[in-house]
């Protein structure tokens, strides 16, 4: 029987984490380092990806960070050829760039054009565009390799408060898993997502800090919390690791119960 801790374990690969010097990014970063990845954290702000790689480096694991542009396709090419070439390269891709639900909330029949494109940007192409680079140097490796998305509750869930941008957007990262899951299972390659609801970040704390809007949140959730970024490492792991490798184009809920009472 195969032991839980080389189940789970990464050593020898390398795991790149779009998104990497945010709230998310960044724990999933560290859960993957604590499992033994080398890291490559990405996105466009230097200063939070370096506090990120001090994070994973303080695990013991090495950590690299690379700016780049989630949303314009050479530099993710180039971020990915930057990766290979200081690392040897890339196992996993964790896409934990996204959100902004609450920033643009406007009523489905009268939603503006250009915050539509701001979500589906932020969202979608921040998404397409790594991953496509990613798994180019995956297949050309040759060693098959993990996808790991983040969608939404709101991929499944309509909600009556201006999401309609959003819920769009959520729902194409659950499409994409399954197509992307369907056509890259012959290089050996997962593709897979996590779908959380609320999760306690610094890009919600408006929303959550508002008590009625956070008592409307908690009470739909059967075990009474929104999530916290911890609450995410465990599935990602799932994913990423050789546990999950018979697991592909699924969406995993991580709501407390949420999508259960709908």
């Amino acid at each position: 029987m195969t032991s839980p801790s080389t189940l789970f374990g990464l050593d020898g690969q390398v795991a790149l984490v779009m998104g990497g010097g945010g709230a998310i990014g960044s724990a999933l970063a560290v859960g993957l380092a604590g499992a033994g990845a080398k890291i490559v954290v990405a996105g466009r702000t230097s200063a939070a990806l370096e506090s990120a790689a001090e994070r994973v480096r303080a695990t013991g694991s090495e950590a690299i960070a690379i700016v780049a542009d989630a949303n314009d396709p050479d530099s993710c090419e180039r971020l990915v050829s930057e990766a290979v070439e200081q690392l040897g390269r890339i196992d996993i891709i964790v896409n934990a760039v996204g959100g902004g639900a609450g920033k643009v909330l406007f009523d489905a029949e009268a939603y503006p054009a250009d915050a539509w494109e701001w979500i589906y940007d932020l969202n979608v192409r921040s998404t397409l565009y790594p991953t496509q680079a990613a798994v180019r140097a995956m297949i050309r490796g040759g060693r098959g390799g993990r996808v790991l998305n983040i969608a939404s509750v709101r991929a499944l869930l309509g909600i009556n408060a201006g999401y309609s941008a959003y819920v769009a957007a959520k729902g194409a990262i659950a499409s994409l898993t399954r197509q992307w899951a369907t056509e890259w299972a012959k290089h050996g390659i997962t593709v897979n997502a996590i779908s959380p609801t609320f999760v306690d970040t610094p890009q919600v704390a408006t929303l959550l800090g508002d008590p009625a809007f956070k008592a409307g949140i908690v009470n739909r959730i059967p075990l009474r919390r929104v999530g916290s970024t911890d609450d995410l490492v465990g599935p990602c792991l799932l994913f990423c690791s050789s546990a999950g490798s018979f697991v592909t184009g699924q969406m995993l809920m991580i709501d407390g119960g949420l999508t259960a009472t709908q």
